[in-house]
């Protein structure tokens, strides 16, 4: 009798429901992005993203009024919570925690269809681990938009036979891309793969359901080039989001050296689990995950570079058969997990313990937990009247958004745009290098206010003659009025 009450008190996985685990799945999201939904910005792409979120909400759309280098439905997400909660840092968060524990859970469901669900429960928390910490990830990236979808869309793909599944997998797949463009080709190899399937498998795949996948994703393609057509400037949809991107990929590019380490990671995981036979290369759901990593690292090939944040899009897939290799060798090996791995665990996000005391040392000094140059530094701007007409942020440009204001020109949406030249000509800039744009801006438009960061250098350290030219021109016709925490506050000399 004791040993079954025994039994009974153990905690058994096998008894969770799927909605228990996404609750669980997004607890653990939330605490550890939480301490972030106070800081000002944590990559400077997710700040231009919520400016293009602004400014379609306020009915301009992207390309148009602003211009960053991304598919339309990035700055739709951005746009929708805007419109929805107004100008809300804690909101854009919580979406960023929706997102996260979304692609966790159907990380989690892929698994389950693999291996138990206590071995699937671990591959969700890592996943919102690897997607949540090490880095700038705590913000809301085109990378955590875009793999929400794409891993839904596989899951579907995985589990789902019938059209109108394979249909809506086609719309999630469609929306992927439309927010990061460089997820066609994995997409595009997936359709190749399911056409292997329909003509040298005898699997059940039949050609509508090839087609339809393929109506799905160009459903959504096409949609977001209709408020353009209808507008008569399809011309700005395919050169922002077509060819502004190609040219980018073509000048921006990294050294081979530099994308070699997760082709020769992810190439030696690979091949071990091929040759130990713990992952078996003939089964379907295992085929597609790995055709979408494939497909992922030859988009990371094509575009010539890997910040860290672009592994987002690759951590899903690998996680599943990374934890599918794992489980099998403690099948196999059955090691005696130490008491201390758990301790461990609970390190990892030691990012976010350390958040959790800044916020609060935050409010104890200043009296809010919202910190960074992103508030304080508009805060200053408007308690002390200083002028904001064609303000230049050379950084913090979330100020903008919290200034009521726009960037002086549209190269200067996100401040390094100012010094990509190569895609001027994508938004009709009018100057064609960006020396000439600085020239403009500084001599032209003449902003009373220009914020830079305190002892940094300007702008890129390949940007010789730029570099050379504002730091001239600063130093001649400006003066430091203020500096507020990193920030040195320039004013215009009379």
């Amino acid at each position: 009798m004791p040993l079954e009450r025994k039994k009974k008190a153990i905690f058994n996985f096998s008894e969770i429901k799927d909605g228990s685990v996404f609750l669980i799945l997004s607890l653990i999201t939330f605490f550890i992005r939480f301490p972030f939904f106070f800081r000002d910005y944590i990559d400077r792409d997710e700040s231009t993203f919520i400016l293009l979120g602004q400014s379609w909400a306020d009915g301009f759309l992207p390309y148009t009024q602003l211009w960053d280098l991304k598919p339309p439905l990035t700055f739709a997400f951005f746009a929708a919570i805007i419109t929805v909660f107004g100008k809300s840092f804690i909101a854009i968060r919580v979406g960023g925690v929706v997102l996260v524990a979304f692609t966790a859970y159907f990380t989690y469901k892929i698994a389950f269809t693999k291996m138990p669900r206590k071995a699937s429960l671990l591959v969700g928390v890592f996943c919102v681990f690897l997607l949540s910490l090490f880095g700038s990830l705590q913000g809301v990236m085109s990378e955590h938009i875009c793999i929400a979808f794409f891993v839904a869309a596989l899951y579907l793909l995985i589990t789902k036979k019938s059209l109108g599944w394979i249909f809506l997998s086609g719309l999630l797949m469609g929306i992927t891309v439309m927010v990061k463009l460089n997820m066609a080709f994995p997409i595009f190899f997936i359709g190749l793969f399911f056409l292997y399937e329909l003509c040298f498998t005898k699997r059940e795949i039949n050609l509508l359901q090839v087609v339809l996948f393929s109506v799905g994703v160009l459903t959504v393609i096409i949609t977001t080039i209709a408020p353009y057509y209808l507008n008569n400037q399809t011309l700005i949809w395919w050169e922002s989001v077509v060819l502004a991107p190609l040219e980018y990929t073509e000048a921006r590019r990294y050294s081979i050296f530099k994308l070699a380490p997760i082709f020769i990671i992810t190439g030696l995981f690979l091949l071990y689990g091929y040759k130990s036979r713990y992952l078996d290369f003939k089964n379907r759901s295992v085929q597609i995950l790995l055709v979408a990593i494939f497909g992922v690292l030859v988009s990371f090939i094509k575009g010539g570079r890997i910040n860290g944040h672009y592994l987002i899009q690759l951590h899903p897939m690998l996680l599943i058969l990374f934890g599918l290799v794992v489980y099998k060798l403690t099948i196999r090996y059955k090691p005696k997990v130490p008491n201390y791995l758990a301790f461990l665990i609970l390190l990892l996000p030691a990012e976010s313990y350390l958040e959790y005391a800044n916020i609060l040392k935050n409010k104890y000094q200043h009296h809010t937990f919202f910190n960074g140059e992103g508030f304080s530094v508009p805060k200053y701007i408007k308690d002390n009247h200083l002028e904001t007409e064609n303000i230049l942020f050379f950084e913090y440009h979330i100020s903008y958004w919290n200034l009521d204001t726009l960037p002086p020109t549209i190269a200067a949406t996100h401040p390094s745009n100012i010094c990509r030249d190569e895609l001027f000509p994508f938004y009709d800039n009018p100057r064609k290098n960006s020396l000439e744009e600085l020239k403009f801006i500084m001599e032209e438009l003449q902003p009373k206010t220009v914020v830079v960061r305190k002892g940094r250098r300007i702008l890129d350290k390949k940007e010789l003659e730029e570099n050379e030219y504002i730091d001239a021109y600063l130093s001649k016709h400006y003066s430091n009025f203020a500096t507020v925490e990193n920030a040195d506050i320039l004013q215009r000399l009379e």
